[in-house]
């Protein structure tokens, strides 16, 4: 979002192979982050020095940001910094060339230029003031308006039938402009003029460029052209149309809100901020230019510093490795932070899961491709002990090739999730979660084919083909299904053709069950070589139509009909995203270990079909599995962009775009498809790869969760790193 990647922006990152495969150049780009301070003032405004300083002006005086860091709020403490100001009456707080200028009851005065700013004016309930050239100033208690140079008052003035907000000079024509509730107007110093630019309603702030001046309102904002002396239309397709502040630096355009704060890009888009994810609160009170590429967003309830740092997709590989390492790993196993204080990660709880082993495997899987593609000793060590932990799964519970959705010491079961789903292990230490489900199971095909065919340590490679033959056979000979503890199958446990050829052909389990079964029977003959895997595979795609089932195209999946079964109605009452993530993780072993070419280019065909359904999602993880088949019928920018634009801050903060007007929304569809086109990541909830993309809002739990890097960034890059789609960073 915040970098605005464009195509040709692409381009100069993106070089062809010889074999004219497209690899992405990881050069530096922009990452944004906040470090956020939090006060119960009131706020008024903001400013930062040459020097870096950040002050603030508020109610109780001058304050400064004390010991803020990302995901570390900070506080604010009253500015000491000068004992001599304590006896002052500080009305307003400015800068005049990046130095910080003071106004009270009698002066304008400052601690810059050796302390030789001190110049009186008789405007004792002045409030606002601007500095211009050779430090005359125009000041005014929102009536009055005197401009003051020397200590002398040079001219005094009022603006008519109005009450002053703003005060800005243009160096360029030696112009103060004067922004009131329902004007505009200009005071000249070649003259000393104050004359009315323009008429209007409800303005809130305002801000004047080289060539023109942007006004915000209640209701949007217009720009006015200063050579032609045009106004323009008033601007209502934004992220929200309640402006509070108006502030122009660099390339774009700030626009603080009642609904958070949003900048207009180059390219006439806007970069959404929503949310604690980047504000203490979403009510903007000021924003200003902030040190080291930064951006100061004055809330009612403190400071959001947005900090912009160039660092390389490895680089930010190596900030979610450690938040995944630090703080994401309970007994192995890839999880959550749950039960957190408003964001305070040392307050939460490593929180068990119906999908720890598909959580840890795709997080394995990461990491199989990071030792594959680097060969690193730390992501050979990570490999080891989350294996350990995926092989705990299945001897923890004492059944026979049977997956254990989780496991945890014993004594607790009344305080994990789905209490009555655990049960009790032999050893009196510990208990394990029963009805694992076919995600599950597809994710440990996975993650155990990859690490069989890339991990050259030759015991990781025995157990891991150990895992696949042992679980394939509990499923052989339990006529496809998995068996739980009672002697049933689980709830979605099931792959046999009674079960999944009972849906109509429209229904997604038929075909997905279809591709997952053959997936994960290739990988168990690929590995074992025994043939009875090979032989029901086939049996099941030639006598049983699994192939036809997945071969089908996405286009035909749909609704149930009115007459069909209840089951087939709850499947189908919309597009199911979890569907998407065991699709493409099962594609790994559909595709990687197809029986023979034939067959290999049919998968392919199917694989790229799906994606092609998926492509409106852009989304980073699917685009690089569909990679996998050679292709170049793929995304490799916007697998990019997902991976650029993810936020590094995934703690589940409530996030709102809902309201927006400047996103094209559709009607109600079967894929849930909300928008025209998908929001960057960092603009929308924080989701794994299993959710809708397209989801605006999250509302509830605010700031009590983290996701996990392991599995919704570390997977993608580092299978991109290990097609060779990405390269190693590049100074």
């Amino acid at each position: 979002m915040k970098q605005s990647i464009l195509f040709f922006a692409f381009c100069i990152n993106l070089s062809f192979a010889q074999t004219k495969k497209v690899v992405y150049q990881d050069k530096p780009f922009w990452q944004d982050f906040s470090i956020k301070y939090y006060g119960k003032e009131t706020f008024k405004k903001v400013f930062a020095d040459r020097n870096g300083n950040i002050k603030i002006f508020a109610n109780s005086g001058i304050l400064v940001p004390h010991d803020g860091q990302f995901l570390y709020p900070g506080k604010f403490e009253q500015d000491k910094t000068y004992r001599t100001l304590q006896t002052k009456k500080i009305a307003a707080l400015g800068t005049l060339n990046k130095q910080f200028v003071l106004l009270d009851d009698k002066t304008i005065l400052s601690n810059a230029w050796a302390g030789g700013l001190y110049s009186k004016h008789n405007l004792p309930k002045a409030l606002i003031f601007e500095g211009g050239q050779d430090f005359a100033f125009l000041i005014s208690d929102k009536q009055s308006l005197h401009l003051i140079k020397n200590a002398q008052t040079l001219w005094e003035g009022v603006l008519d039938d109005d009450e002053v907000l703003d005060i800005k000079f243009l160096a360029k024509s030696n112009t103060f402009y004067i922004l009131g509730k329902k004007t505009l107007s200009a005071f000249s110093l070649k003259n000393n003029i104050l004359s009315k630019v323009l008429d209007g309603q409800d303005f809130t702030g305002f801000d004047v460029l080289a060539s023109s001046i942007i006004v915000g309102t209640k209701n949007g904002y217009f720009e006015y052209d200063l050579t032609t002396k045009k106004q323009g239309i008033l601007q209502q397709n934004l992220p929200c149309t309640a402006i509070t502040a108006v502030r122009a630096f660099g390339d774009k355009v700030w626009f603080g809100t009642n609904n958070g704060a949003f900048a207009k890009r180059a390219d006439g888009k806007f970069d959404y901020y929503n949310g604690e994810r980047w504000l203490p609160s979403n009510h903007v009170v000021d924003i200003n230019e902030g040190p080291e590429n930064s951006v100061l967003i004055l809330t009612d309830a403190g400071l959001g510093q947005i900090c912009f740092k160039k660092i390389t997709l490895a680089e930010k590989a190596q900030m979610f490795d450690k938040q995944v390492r630090s703080r994401h790993i309970r007994n192995g196993l890839n999880a959550s932070l749950e039960d957190m204080e408003k964001g305070n990660i040392s307050t939460g709880y490593l929180a068990d899961s119906d999908n720890d082993g598909l959580w840890t495997s795709m997080y394995l899987g990461g990491e199989i491709f990071r030792y594959a593609a680097t060969k690193s000793t730390e992501a050979l060590q990570n490999c080891r002990e989350s294996l350990d932990a995926m092989e705990r799964l299945y001897t923890v519970n004492g059944i026979p090739g049977f997956p254990s959705r989780s496991f945890e010491r014993r004594g607790f079961i009344e305080k994990l999730s789905d209490p009555e789903r655990w049960q009790h292990a032999s050893d009196p230490e510990w208990d394990w979660k029963s009805t694992t489900s076919s995600d599950e199971v597809i994710g440990h095909f996975f993650a155990f084919g990859a690490m069989a065919e890339l991990i050259p340590d030759p015991d990781l490679k025995r157990r891991s083909i150990v895992l696949i033959d042992t679980l394939m056979s509990h499923i052989l000979k339990n006529n496809l299904y998995l068996i739980d503890f009672d002697g049933n199958p689980t709830l979605w446990g099931r792959w046999n053709p009674e079960y999944v050829n009972a849906f109509p052909t429209n229904i997604g389990d038929r075909k997905l069950n279809s591709s997952n079964i053959i997936a994960m029977l290739q990988t168990a003959y690929y590995f074992t070589k025994k043939h009875k895997y090979k032989d029901k595979a086939m049996e099941l795609m030639y006598k049983y139509g699994y192939l036809e089932n997945l071969m089908r195209p996405m286009k035909e999946i749909g609704l149930a009909a009115q007459d069909a079964d209840d089951k087939s109605k709850l499947l189908s009452d919309a597009w199911n995203h979890s569907d998407d993530e065991m699709y493409f993780i099962g594609y790994w072993g559909l595709y990687r270990y197809a029986f023979d070419e034939s067959l290999k280019q049919k998968y392919k065909k199917a694989i790229i079909d799906h994606w092609k359904a998926e492509r409106p999602e852009k989304e980073g993880a699917w685009n690089i599995f569909t990679a996998l088949t050679g292709t170049s019928d793929f995304d490799l920018n916007e697998a990019v962009w997902y991976l650029q634009e993810h936020p590094v801050d995934l703690i589940d903060w409530d996030i709102s775009n809902s309201h927006r007007k400047d996103i094209d929304k559709l009607d109600l569809n079967f894929r849930s498809q909300t928008t025209k086109e998908v929001l960057p990541p960092d603009e929308r909830p924080i989701q794994r790869h299993n959710a809708n993309m397209f989801n605006l809002d999250r509302i509830g739990r605010n700031g009590t969760s983290e996701h996990s890097a392991g599995d919704i960034w570390l997977l993608p890059y580092w299978m991109g790193r290990y097609l060779k789609l990405i390269s190693a960073p590049q100074k």
